[in-house]
């Protein structure tokens, strides 16, 4: 069965596949378009080009933790149906404990490193991408770990163990017990995950974010029509709040809404004779960052089945 040049534009359309895949996947169906778009799904090559310009927002964020290093990942896709797919949570879980050894944050090492079930991680995805449907990334990856104490893992509305919207892990450093220390690791991984910590100290805070808060509040205070010196003090005193408010050691703890963080660290190290440093934490919320667009998935599918 002989196929034209169009043929093989309507295939590249239909399964975002390269050109030169096309061809090849006519010539072996000896033109039969539809074999040919099936040999091309068959070697994982159909709509994974295509589906990738797709926004991935949805899909799980994975933690793990081994000894005293944790690993939090964050894996998109484009719905929240396929974050409850076995498959997609089957590759989570694998990529989060693929990165949990490796010895960098390196999303690219981890899509290179060896997956579970063969092949790379990146090839795996490439799969899921072809089988499942959806766009799929591997957005994100971050580790912490300490040289004796304790990272506790924390999954708030987790969808399956160790997978979820808000992934957290809180690294103690500290001679303290281990149950002391993974008692009081997870409910400061609970407070994490309700108050948005943005750095573990004021010094760490984004530079960028103190002097957008700066420009406001110089904004605000030049509105008082007070005195300038009166107006500098206005404008530090803000931006002091928006550091105390927003660094994680400093902010008030949210199971008693008193107490700085930083203080109920060192009452739970005096209480347990041995000192305990929060050295650091990771919070992974799903999609956060991500401008969402409309998909065009939904008219995908309507053209794969020929609805107009």
């Amino acid at each position: 069965m002989a196929y034209t040049a169009a043929d093989v534009k309507n295939l590249r359309e239909r399964t975002g596949a390269g050109m030169m895949d096309c061809k090849k996947a006519l010539d072996e169906a000896n033109g039969d378009f539809e074999a040919a778009v099936d040999a091309l799904r068959a070697k994982g090559l159909a709509a994974a080009a295509k589906k990738s310009s797709r926004t991935a927002a949805e899909g799980l964020v994975g933690v793990a933790v081994e000894g005293t290093r944790g690993v939090a990942v964050e894996v998109n896709s484009e719905t929240d149906f396929v974050a409850k797919n076995d498959q997609f949570q089957d590759f989570v879980r694998k990529a989060t404990g693929v990165a949990l050894g490796l010895s960098a944050d390196d999303v690219d090492a981890l899509k290179n490193a060896a997956y579970p079930d063969g092949g790379t991680v990146a090839e795996k995805l490439t799969n899921n991408v072809a089988t499942i449907g959806e766009n799929q990334q591997i957005r994100r990856m971050k580790s912490v770990s300490v040289s004796n104490g304790v990272v506790v893992p924390y999954m708030h509305n987790a969808a399956a163990p160790n997978l979820g919207k808000i992934g957290v892990l809180v690294a103690l450093e500290s001679e303290a017990p281990t149950d002391v220390l993974e008692s009081l690791g997870k409910q400061l991984a609970m407070h994490i995950a309700a108050a948005f910590p943005l750095a573990l100290n004021a010094d760490d805070l984004d530079a960028e974010l103190i002097e957008r808060e700066r420009k406001i509040a110089a904004e605000k205070a030049a509105e008082s029509g007070k005195p300038e010196a009166v107006q500098a003090k206005m404008v530090e005193g803000a931006v002091a709040k928006y550091a105390k408010e927003n660094a994680l050691l400093s902010q008030v703890f949210v199971m008693d809404n008193k107490t700085p963080i930083q203080q109920v660290v060192d009452a739970a190290g005096k209480e347990a004779g041995s000192k305990i440093v929060l050295k650091d934490y990771v919070r992974f919320q799903l999609g956060e960052g991500i401008e969402k667009e409309e998909s065009d998935f939904a008219a995908e599918v309507a053209a794969a089945a020929g609805v107009k």
